[in-house]
């Protein structure tokens, strides 16, 4: 699957412990000691709230790249690091935390312009990949995973999620492959009749 270059992985403002919780998203990844993963944090971001922002803020001395923006001095992986955001949008402050590459001298500027993009849609919607993205942020470890050993060849290290398949309990099956039906399911209500938004 080919990752936007920049994606929103979560709906909603994420409290401290999923703030936590989404930074590393893909802890369970197979090869984890082998590759470094940039190119699945880079561009990852997701709304949190002024105290997360705040606290983030004392833990180290950031390194701060303009008004509106901070880095953490500890990286990711390679280049890759956690940047916070405090933007305005529709005349009020929001939060954002970012994987960013600073490697790249516009990184930070272009995640800021995407998210202002994103959040600034008049009307309220979701594409499916912010679907699928948001389901496998708020599903817990144990009802995620890989795609091993067990799966065709294709397949192997796909993300997969629990379903609930009826009368014939519950199964594993690939992220990428749920149904509208089951996305729907696994979503929480507010979220389930947002309108599909085209991909940006």
């Amino acid at each position: 699957m080919t990752l936007p270059q920049t994606r929103k992985v979560f709906q909603g403002v994420a409290d401290r412990r999923q703030m936590f919780r989404m930074f590393d998203r893909h802890a369970q990844r197979p090869g984890r000691d082998r590759d470094d993963g940039t190119a699945l944090y880079a561009g990852e971001w997701f709304e949190i709230g002024r105290a997360e922002h705040d606290y983030m803020f004392e833990v180290l001395p950031p390194v701060i790249l303009a008004v509106d923006m901070f880095a953490m001095r500890e990286f990711l992986t390679a280049s890759i690091t956690s940047i916070f955001f405090t933007l305005w949008i529709d005349g009020r402050a929001r939060y954002f935390h970012a994987y960013c590459d600073l490697a790249d001298v516009g990184s930070g500027r272009r995640m800021r312009e995407a998210i202002v993009e994103r959040e600034s849609r008049p009307v309220r919607a979701m594409t499916r990949h912010e679907r699928l993205e948001h389901i496998w942020s708020s599903t817990h470890d144990d009802y995620r995973g890989y795609a091993g050993e067990r799966w065709p060849a294709p397949d192997r290290g796909k993300r997969t999620v629990t379903v609930y398949g009826g009368r014939h309990g519950t199964t594993q099956k690939l992220l990428d492959g749920l149904t509208d039906s089951e996305i729907s399911e696994k979503l929480p209500v507010h979220l389930r009749y947002l309108p599909d938004a085209a991909a940006a």
